[in-house]
């Protein structure tokens, strides 16, 4: 029978310091997607005014595009050898964009900060692709420029959608 403390062993060819610092990169990524999208959905639950049902309806697909990417994050830090966050309280360790619990926020102001949480997912994502170039992970850089792309993206519709004329 195995033991059921053993620590998980994935096999890796990516040398072991190398792939820790690309887990803790992919898990800081997955912690703030994690914070991003709940943080989104909060929007998409209390948006309100003239733009209510546009609004609501990006910010439902920006949430299920964020959470798209979660399994597909911890399965890349799985496959290089490591453990990924395993709670709310994990996340919330490891996450860097902040939380939002302010009882209103306009519509306005929701676009804002989700386009800077965006960008700065975008940033964090920069950071992990050097990461996974120095350690010779070529799968992870290339999911990195999908993802890369992807929050760019979210970014430029929040700022298109909160634009004044």
């Amino acid at each position: 029978m195995a033991d059921p403390v053993a620590p998980l062993k994935t096999p890796t060819d990516i040398k072991s310091n190398a792939a820790k610092s690309v887990a803790e990169a992919l898990n800081g990524i997955l912690a703030d997607s994690f914070a991003l999208y709940l943080k989104t959905k909060n929007f998409h639950w209390h948006v309100s005014g003239p733009h209510f049902r546009d609004y609501h309806l990006m910010l439902d697909d920006q949430a299920t595009q964020i959470l798209g990417t979660t399994d597909a994050i911890a399965e890349r830090v799985r496959k290089t050898g490591n453990t990924t966050l395993r709670s709310i309280g994990d996340i919330a360790r490891h996450q860097t964009i902040k939380d939002n619990d302010d009882s209103f926020v306009s519509p306005t102001d929701m676009l804002v900060e989700l386009r800077e949480d965006n960008l700065k997912l975008v940033e964090a994502l920069r950071e992990a692709k050097e990461i996974v170039d120095d350690a010779k992970d070529n799968a992870t850089s290339g999911i990195l420029d999908e993802w890369t792309d992807l929050a760019e993206e979210r970014a430029w519709f929040l700022f298109e959608a909160s634009r004044n004329g």
